[in-house]
């Protein structure tokens, strides 16, 4: 049923299924649901989670519960053979017949959240089977293998922070999922394969980036290869005897080397022949792809051209914003994105681009992050338990990975959150631009967002780990803004600057990924504007236009998002007046856990109906 775009890679403590009721901050029904009808929809989440667990390794490990009955797990990858994609389709489709038999209007509270919630990703994931016959069909992911995505990409990095090693079991575990590592490339390259037999081929340039980081991975010896390193490190630290360097060796170099050298090959293969055209809409039978992106990562039916529409006056009324800014600040002259540039480049706001000026950025993160933690009751009545690492992106993928992303903790609490930045050049994080960004993904965005879910109770585990990008990045985004209305910039214009930098360059966003896959914007078309608009370094923004280029919708959900939240918490504001609870409103949409934002409107207005009464 749940595909890994749904599953969020975090947990929290206390793993057993909960029986699905109104979660202590939820909305209150002001009659039951009716027993019977609850207890089947109960059942059916149950057994959603089930085969979900049952069918997903690595879900199992990213909630720490590859031990005791699901031990098993621990020496696995998931498959991407056909007969692995055609039972998780049958599952889906299983699964969503099931949900639809479910009466609606016998349910209340946090019982109809949990429906509507399960029916739309469910309902989603059908669309694509229905209408595509390439790429991810249950998401609006259209290649296999590309610079974002692919077993050479996430499965070092799942091994070493993911996979943990107290006993030789686990190592020999370890193992056995380097050699599973070999058979997923493999897989994918037999996917690849059929989609480029369909005309499927992903843009010259994400070619390009790929074939870097294939070759990269490539580049060590087998015995240096990071993947060997960390089993070495790991069993070394626990003292485990073995044979496991050369063990590890051997599989890389017999197994996944040459899996590599397989892809590698078939990417090259296509290079002479790929198109520059970077949107969705030059793959053959695709019409409506795009709008499947954006019912898929924004949970909403708007169209390209509202988007675009969209984008273009928040870009207009954030500019102004910074405009005023930076006047008063004396940079008066060129454009706004023009000064943001000059700004960004000021020997005073950037780091040396060193291992120390790296280690000096982390150490200002870290500082950042604790300052907020402390404020957090400002906000919130509810704070969650797990804590969070700041890390620096792998060196290995930092060349065509995103600025800064989120990894949440394990279910046992033994993982704690991470959230990860790309140092791989410093002067792509002028100091001013850097609060905002860990506001963002740490405290009190992702972290306490995704946190709070997984130790919501009430809710069954299946919702515990499901996730809406428009839900989760727009609450990133409005956490961005929370911290600026608590007042963390007062007499820091930089500090505010780098805010609303950061509001533009999600509103750029709408327009650059409607520009690519609705108006048939060129890569250069795209790059040109972000950079004329936003003044960042064009590195960096060269990795962003080719990441919506393979994930088409995904960029439009962080400001559709945020603009939903603030939508909702002003009606809710406007309706009660002076009885008005920020913290209850908070407490409510978080606890809730992630779901469409036509849910999430459902949810606050339910809450602000019972303030009122």
């Amino acid at each position: 049923m749940l595909n890994r775009r749904h599953l969020l890679a975090f947990a929290a403590a206390g793993a057993a299924l909960a029986a699905s009721g109104v979660a202590t901050a939820a909305p209150p029904a002001q009659t039951a649901s009716d027993p019977a009808e609850a207890a089947k929809l109960n059942a059916l989440l149950d057994r959603i989670f089930a085969e979900s667990l049952a069918t997903s390794p690595l879900l199992a490990t990213y909630l720490g519960i590859d031990k005791d009955e699901n031990a098993a797990a621990k020496s696995q990858l998931d498959s991407l053979s056909p007969e692995a994609l055609a039972r998780n389709e049958a599952m889906t489709r299983k699964a969503q017949v099931d949900l639809e038999a479910i009466d609606a209007t016998k349910l209340t509270g946090m019982d109809a959240v949990n429906l509507a919630t399960l029916l739309y990703a469910g309902g989603t994931q059908v669309m694509g089977y229905d209408r595509y016959d390439f790429g991810n069909r249950a998401g609006a992911n259209p290649y296999w293998l590309h610079q974002l995505g692919g077993a050479y990409r996430d499965v070092p990095d799942f091994l070493d922070t993911m996979h943990t090693i107290e006993t030789a079991e686990d190592a020999e575990a370890y193992l056995s999922r380097l050699e599973a590592m070999a058979v997923l490339m493999d897989e994918e390259t037999a996917l690849v394969t059929a989609d480029i037999g369909k005309g499927v081929v992903p843009p010259d340039f994400v070619l390009d980036r790929t074939l870097v980081q294939l070759r990269a991975f490539k580049a060590p010896a087998a015995a240096e290869n990071d993947l060997v390193g960390s089993l070495v490190r790991r069993t070394g630290e626990k003292s485990l005897a073995g044979d496991w360097a050369a063990r590890a060796t051997a599989i890389v170099s017999d197994r996944i080397y040459p899996a590599t050298d397989r892809q590698i090959a078939l990417l090259e293969a296509q290079r002479p022949t790929a198109t520059h055209d970077a949107g969705v809409w030059r793959l053959p039978n695709a019409d409506g792809y795009y709008a499947f992106g954006i019912r898929n990562y924004t949970t909403t039916s708007l169209t390209g051209d509202q988007v675009h529409e969209l984008g273009l006056t928040q870009v207009a009324e954030i500019s102004a914003r910074a405009d005023a800014i930076l006047k008063a600040e004396g940079r008066s002259e060129g454009t706004v994105g023009a000064r943001l540039a000059a700004l960004g480049k000021e020997p005073q706001f950037v780091y040396p681009n060193t291992d120390a000026g790296k280690a000096e950025l982390l150490e200002a993160l870290n500082a950042q992050t604790e300052a907020m933690q402390a404020r957090l009751p400002e906000m919130f009545n509810n704070l969650p338990k797990s804590t969070v690492d700041i890390r620096r992106v792998p060196p290995a993928i930092e060349a065509g990975a995103p600025g800064g992303y989120y990894q949440g903790p394990s279910l046992d609490g033994t993982r704690p959150g991470a959230y990860y930045i790309n140092l791989r050049d410093t002067a792509e994080w002028p100091k001013w631009t850097l609060p905002t960004l860990t506001y963002h993904e740490a405290v009190p965005g992702h972290h306490f967002q995704i946190a709070i879910q997984t130790e919501a109770q009430g809710i069954p585990m299946v919702r515990r780990i499901l996730g809406f990008s428009a839900y989760s990045e727009g609450w990133g985004l409005y956490a961005e803004q929370l911290a600026d209305e608590m007042g963390v910039y007062e007499g820091d214009p930089w500090g505010q600057l780098g805010y609303l930098q950061s509001l533009l360059f999600r509103a750029v966003r709408l327009v650059v990924d409607s520009g690519l896959h609705h108006k048939r914007w060129s890569r250069e078309q795209a790059i040109r504007y972000m950079v004329d608009t936003l003044g960042d370094q064009e590195s960096s923004v060269t990795t962003e236009v080719e990441r919506y280029c393979v994930w088409p919708g995904q960029a439009s959900s962080y400001k559709i998002g945020h603009t939903e939240w603030l939508r909702l918490r002003d009606q809710a504001r406007a309706a009660l007046g002076d009885r008005f609870d920020i913290k209850g409103f908070h407490d409510t949409a978080l606890a809730s856990g992630g779901m469409p934002l036509e849910v999430l409107a459902d949810v606050v207005g339910q809450w602000t109906a019972t303030q009122r009464a």
